[in-house]
């Protein structure tokens, strides 16, 4: 009998994403993505999209190159917070603490099999919207902002990895994340993984870097809500000069209807409609795609975009 999953993580929280352009990129996120600023703190600006329940999902860090600066993960209670530092300490994957950021207290950092940095916290603050913000309806977290797309939330975020075998096991024996669909090639090597502590189908994604490189970053996701809404972002995005990269399409793997462009700092971002599939059942059995079956191309057979499969951040050429 397999062990019983842990549900110690709540969901992804935030995402702290290196720019070397950080005023072009917090214009991009406001302006065009229609995010709110929630606060400024040393190199740092702090965003959210308007439904995002805490203070941000989105920190923007100034760095010499685009990447991913850390993952963070909210815990289901403080108790649930001790019982991952206990299972992590020890292990090389632990990092240690730290005492907090702005919008949310002390955090746990460890690192993936790969190096990414994950956070790992459960005192938060809870975004109240100043009077212009406020929200005619309390059950919302602030005012739709009209302005650009308009994202809703943070949807998930997508890492690439050397080694998606080891990533998978580190994420399911230390973190008790759920894996719900995977790409397995012919040789039985793993090439994607899609994983969820919540009943989404999955908070996050790791896909193989084909440069063999560690620690680079894919994309990270905001979610609308509908698919008319991600035709209309690529409409917006058209008006702004933003290069689109893909879509909009249908992918096959989780059936996420797609948009993904470039940041002016040089990292991937998409928008997602939010009708998220579910995972009910307790007994869900992971879905494994093929080689051939991933040859095929996208949902509707669109082929993925070549740039698609290796630019990740930062540049290869950029890793130490």
């Amino acid at each position: 009998m397999r062990p019983e999953p842990m549900l110690d993580l709540a969901h992804l929280g935030h995402l702290e994403m290196l720019t070397p352009k950080p005023d072009e990129t917090l214009r991009f996120f406001v302006d065009v993505m229609g995010m709110t600023e929630s606060g400024r703190q040393g190199d740092s600006v702090y965003l959210r999209g308007w439904d995002d329940y805490e203070h941000h999902t989105l920190k923007l860090t100034a760095a010499r190159r685009p990447g991913i600066g850390h993952m963070a993960f909210r815990t289901r209670s403080p108790q649930a917070l001790e019982r991952r530092i206990a299972a992590l300490k020890g292990t090389g994957y632990d990092i240690g603490w730290t005492d907090g950021d702005l919008g949310h207290g002390p955090a746990f950092r460890c690192q993936d099999p790969d190096g990414h940095v994950i956070e790992l916290y459960y005192e938060t603050e809870w975004y109240a919207a100043p009077p212009e913000l406020k929200p005619a309806l309390k059950n919302q977290a602030q005012r739709f902002p009209a302005r650009g797309i308009n994202v809703r939330r943070l949807d998930h975020l997508n890492c690439l990895a050397s080694d998606i075998r080891a990533n998978r096991i580190f994420f399911e024996d230390y973190l008790g994340c759920r894996l719900t669909e995977q790409i397995v090639m012919n040789d039985g090597t793993e090439a994607g993984m899609w994983m969820t502590v919540t009943n989404k189908s999955y908070d996050f994604a790791y896909t193989r870097d084909h440069t063999g490189a560690k620690g680079r970053f894919h994309h990270l996701t905001y979610a609308v809500d509908s698919r008319e809404d991600v035709l209309r972002a690529a409409d917006i995005f058209l008006e702004a000069g933003v290069p689109i990269e893909s879509g909009p399409h249908k992918h096959a793997v989780q059936q996420t209807f797609f948009l993904y462009v470039y940041e002016p700092g040089g990292n991937r971002v998409e928008v997602c409609n939010a009708g998220a599939r579910l995972i009910l059942a307790p007994d869900w059995k992971t879905i494994v795609w093929t080689e051939e079956e991933r040859k095929k191309g996208q949902a509707w057979g669109m082929k993925t975009a070549e740039s698609f499969h290796s630019p990740g951040t930062p540049p290869v050429e950029e890793v130490e």
